[in-house]
């Protein structure tokens, strides 16, 4: 037996092994399209994400979670759907397929898979969008600008208390000498102006028309200007030299620098602060709810609703990142952009786990359908090594045609395209006839007679020995075609001696 006899009968049935895996291939994508099993698994992936394990993902907090995640028009946007009656209509047969698996996924006839009342699901989500929206839906950065303005209100209320200490201290030093009485009215009127002052700067910090940095720079120039006055108005008296020296050292040691008034003040909460404001009964939770006069305000309501529904698995995780993010950095804002980094590291790592979870399923509906379409087939794969060794008309037709085949891709060898590669061997099918199937030819040379219909079991017993034929045949055909014609352009590779220079 030579070897190139040898290997045209690997290329033969290595060519019929990729023609039912085209085959098996279009089913598997068929049945995945129309069960929505990649949208189904992601959206299993990040509720096992959220909540820290397989065990509590179906908690209803968890899919709560996972509804508002699915229902920000973030993700939403990457769901397009087609518009119009003949473009919607094989999307709701794929709906009404998809419907008939919802017992066995945990849910009743009126709920959906994806939540919102939604029929379908993004297929693949970016780690930032993923980042960004679980942000948006625990509005992190929101309550952490809440929080930072009632420590400046905080701050404001203080720095002024401290001030107004000054002045009743003076007056009552001075109490009774004539010559302070205008100096007290016109220190008290210039008072009056820089709380007016701090508070418009408050409402500008509230209203987002300036930034901590901004504000505390305003608070300095304006008590420099209250000092400046006190100075200008002040009479020759010890009592009032003490007091500008107060007001010097006070302005001093709280402006100095704005960077370590803001960290020395609190006034931006850290990472770690802003994650334990989401847990309730902690010390920065109950800061945020004192802060907070108005308890019908929206903003309330929203963070009792949110701290009410939020999974404790949730506020573990983002402790974790949070502890990962203060290791770098403490400052607000580029605290939560790390988190948010954060949160698209540990999302990409999870993704990366579900895609081998999913690959795995994949690979045994692969042989699932495999082993259904060679037994469906009658691919067997003992008789087609046998038909090819010797039938010599047919082994030396399939060679051909798959050579062609690779001649015509060999540009491509790497990055094949399935759609095209299945039209060639369309094309090719309709000149060979594959040593398969249930055809009274491919029987008789199969089992040596063609079984009669009433011989019962005598005809089991004669394709009994297919089986194992079957089984082999069910394993390469879950191999896929990509593995098949690469092997195909190996083999020919082989066979020809090699590439062409």
């Amino acid at each position: 037996m030579s070897l190139p006899f040898i290997f045209d009968i690997a290329l033969g049935l290595v060519f019929t092994y990729l023609i039912l895996s085209l085959l098996a291939s279009e089913i598997q994508e068929l049945i995945a399209t129309l069960l929505q099993w990649r949208a189904t698994h992601l959206r299993k992936s990040i509720e096992i994400l959220i909540a820290g394990g397989v065990g509590n993902s179906e908690e209803a907090k968890i899919i709560q979670l996972v509804n508002q995640i699915y229902g920000n028009p973030l993700v939403r946007n990457i769901n397009q759907e087609a518009k119009g009656f003949l473009a919607t209509l094989p999307r709701k047969v794929t709906w009404a397929v998809g419907s008939l698996s919802r017992p066995f996924n945990g849910k009743t006839q009126n709920q959906t898979i994806f939540g919102n009342n939604q029929h379908s699901g993004p297929s693949y989500i970016p780690a930032d969008i993923y980042a960004t929206t679980l942000m948006e839906t625990l509005k992190i950065p929101d309550f952490s600008r809440k929080l930072s303005e009632s420590r400046l209100e905080k701050f404001k209320n203080e720095r002024l208390g401290e001030i107004q200490d000054i002045l009743f201290n003076l007056e009552g030093q001075i109490q009774g000498d004539q010559k302070f009485t205008k100096f007290l009215s016109v220190i008290y009127q210039e008072f009056a102006q820089m709380q007016a002052d701090f508070e418009q700067i408050i409402w500008n910090y509230n209203q987002n028309k300036a930034d901590l940095n901004t504000s505390i720079s305003r608070m300095s120039q304006s008590i420099d200007r209250y000092t400046d006055t006190f100075q200008l108005e002040i009479p020759e008296s010890e009592y009032t030299t003490a007091s500008v020296r107060r007001l010097k050292f006070l302005k001093e040691d709280m402006f100095s620098s704005h960077e370590q008034t803001i960290t020395l003040g609190g006034l931006e909460p850290n990472v770690t602060e802003i994650v334990e404001l989401m847990k309730k009964g902690s010390k920065v939770y109950q800061e945020f709810e004192e802060s907070i006069k108005d308890k019908d305000s929206q903003t309330y309501q929203h963070f009792q609703q949110l701290t009410g529904v939020l999974p404790q698995s949730i506020t573990e995780n983002l402790t974790v990142l949070a502890h990962r993010t203060r290791t770098r950095i403490n400052k607000t804002e580029s605290g939560i952009n790390e988190l948010r980094h954060e949160m698209e590291n540990s999302f990409n790592s999870s993704m990366e786990r579900a895609t081998g979870v999913y690959k795995r399923n994949s690979k045994g509906v692969a042989l699932l359908i495999g082993f259904a379409i060679a037994v469906i087939a009658n691919a067997d794969a003992f008789h087609m090594i046998s038909r090819l060794s010797t039938d010599s008309a047919l082994r030396s037709t399939i060679v051909n045609n798959a050579g062609q085949i690779v001649v015509q891709n060999q540009d491509n060898l790497k990055y094949i395209d399935i759609g095209t590669l299945r039209s060639q061997t369309e094309e090719v099918l309709s000149d060979i006839s594959l040593p398969i199937g249930w055809t009274q030819v491919n029987i008789k040379q199969q089992v040596g007679s063609i079984p009669s219909t009433n011989a019962g079991l005598p005809s089991f017993f004669k394709f009994a020995r297919a089986i194992p034929g079957w089984i082999i045949s069910g394993v390469a055909i879950a191999m896929g075609a990509p593995f098949w014609f690469d092997l195909i352009s190996k083999v020919a590779s082989v066979r020809n001696t090699g590439k062409k220079p």
